[in-house]
């Protein structure tokens, strides 16, 4: 029975510490987006990215209603890459992170910064999938407010 107990704790805590070390994976793809747009480097940015990523924006209409935005990632890519002034800092909270097999789900609540000034905030939600070359985004959906910003 000892051993039985043993071993069932034993593989609880492989579970444990191989949903860890994913988590940790995941959240390195996402800091490489985030560090490549504070470097401005587009090549960074990229291989954070699945081929056929997928942008969209939830936001806010002046009238009140809400409307899906598609965004075009190449735009993106081009504009990160583009020497600009000020660094592009968006700080994010690790709030959930879900993983089924090779796709993961991640939660993030963000503040944006142009240098050191507050832009907006808002609920980043990243989806990624495992490939040969490790987690790729393939989707990011996102709000974006001046106030009532998450902590």
């Amino acid at each position: 029975m000892k051993k039985l107990i043993l071993a069932v704790f034993t593989l609880l805590s492989f579970q444990s510490f191989a949903q860890q070390t994913e988590q940790d994976a995941i959240k390195q793809t996402i800091n490489t987006m985030f560090n490549a747009m504070r470097k401005g480097d587009s090549t960074m940015l990229r291989s954070s990215f699945a081929k056929g990523i997928v942008f969209h924006s939830v936001a806010n209409k002046k009238d009140g209603s809400t409307a899906l935005e598609i965004e075009n990632p190449n735009d993106f890519i081009k504009l990160i890459g583009t020497p600009h002034k000020g660094i592009y800092d968006e700080r994010i909270t690790f709030n959930d992170i879900k993983i089924d097999g090779p796709l993961a789900s991640v939660w993030a609540p963000y503040k944006f910064y142009l240098d050191d000034k507050y832009s907006h905030c808002g609920v980043d939600v990243f989806q990624l999938m495992k490939t040969t070359e490790g987690w790729k985004i393939i989707y990011i959906v996102d709000t974006r407010r001046k106030d009532n910003c998450p902590e």
